[in-house]
């Protein structure tokens, strides 16, 4: 009679010795990969980071040394202490644009690697991924626009917070810039969000210098001579004045008739002011010289003909 053979019992030390490769091998392996990931994303954000922390000493960060800002717009926001925020939102919004695509990569490299390390072949994957992201890159080509246009805007400093733009369809002080979206509250008090890549042209209000540009009308048959010399005096005065005088950058001309028509006469006055300041001297400068102009008996329109 023939007896059934026994089950072979497998001690601890042969099973592991059959299965180290899964047991030990593999997922110290695959420790190794993550350990190294995690170490070189480390190393590549303090990097990063350390590119940005001169703009705590009110330095320029070196990933912002290569864009650089025009002498006149530099000396004008370091005087009004803008240039400091400026400097470190743009800082701030490349280094996140730097840490999100380097953990990006090292990560997408790391899990590529452990597959391969479990024995999965990593060719149809890759293809597949490939055909998805193009897939992906077609439906969603207008949120990618939208994001290149935004590293840029904020990249080129084109705008901040606390401007006021004119997006062509939308005017107003900036209150937020992102990276898909920049959103703006115009006069009103209506909030506008305006996708980046949408903006075709960006008219910055605030930028270096701002400009008022007065166009007076008098009577045509007023003394033109007599009226430059009056609006003159106004504007010098007031650029001279405590309160006033550290809004102007220039002084104030009167640059002389600006129109002519049978009824009237306008004189152009242009002055040179801080930026977001130029709506409050126009409006002081406007009721200025139409008080003195008043007092002179210069009308500002033609004298009614009795019929």
């Amino acid at each position: 009679m023939i007896k059934p053979d026994r089950p072979t019992t497998t001690s601890l030390p042969q099973y592991l010795e059959q299965h180290s490769r899964w047991i030990i091998e593999i997922p110290a392996r695959i420790l190794i990969v993550l350990v190294v990931a995690f170490v070189v994303r480390a190393l590549l954000h303090r990097m990063i980071n350390r590119m940005v922390r001169p703009v705590e000493q009110g330095g320029v960060p070196p990933v912002l040394r290569r864009l650089r800002h025009q002498s006149f717009a530099t000396n004008l926001f370091a005087e009004s202490g803008r240039l400091h925020e400026r400097r470190a939102q743009r800082a701030a919004a490349v280094a996140s644009i730097l840490r999100s695509g380097v953990s990006f990569v090292i990560f997408m490299i790391a899990f590529v690697t452990v597959l391969s390390e479990v024995g999965i072949d990593v060719a149809p994957f890759l293809a597949g991924s490939s055909i998805i992201g193009v897939a992906v890159a077609f439906g969603a080509q207008n949120i990618i626009k939208d994001l290149l246009a935004g590293i840029f805007m904020i990249m080129e400093d084109q705008y901040g917070v606390g401007d006021v733009i004119d997006f062509e369809k939308a005017t107003g002080t900036v209150e937020a810039v992102g990276l898909r979206t920049t959103r703006l509250r115009d006069v009103n008090g209506t909030v506008w969000y305006v996708r980046n890549g949408e903006v075709v042209r960006v008219g910055n209000k605030s930028q270096g210098f701002a400009q008022v540009v007065l166009d007076v009308p008098i009577a045509a048959a007023a003394d033109v001579a007599r009226a430059s010399a009056a609006m003159r005096d106004v504007a010098h005065t007031m650029s001279a004045e405590e309160g006033w005088s550290e809004l102007f950058l220039a002084e104030p001309e009167v640059q002389g008739v600006e129109a002519l028509t049978l009824d009237s006469t306008t004189i152009r006055v242009v002055a040179r002011v801080r930026p977001l300041e130029q709506w409050r001297v126009a409006r002081e400068l406007r009721q200025r010289i139409r008080a003195r102009l008043d007092r002179l008996d210069i009308p500002a329109e033609p004298e009614s003909v009795p019929a």
